[in-house]
């Protein structure tokens, strides 16, 4: 049983990696595009800084039902 308290926890340091990662990728993408003076690559990193930002909300919600999931019931 501690095993898999250890793999829950490992996990979700893991998630939260990630999740740092993305959020690192869309503030570089939206720095590069307040920083460039050609509309159409300000166009392009506004749709590259939307990805990761877009994965990085699906891993808060991964982790939130991870946390949901793993909460123990209370005896009734």
């Amino acid at each position: 049983m501690a095993f898999l308290a250890w793999l829950a926890v490992a996990q979700m340091k893991d998630m939260q990696v990630h999740l740092e990662k993305l959020r690192t990728d869309a503030a570089e993408c939206g720095l590069i595009r307040d920083l460039a003076t050609d509309p159409t690559k300000r166009e392009l990193f506004t749709r590259l800084a939307a990805h990761p930002e877009t994965l990085a909300i699906e891993v808060e919600r991964a982790i939130a039902a991870s946390l949901t999931s793993q909460r123990p019931t209370s005896p009734k």
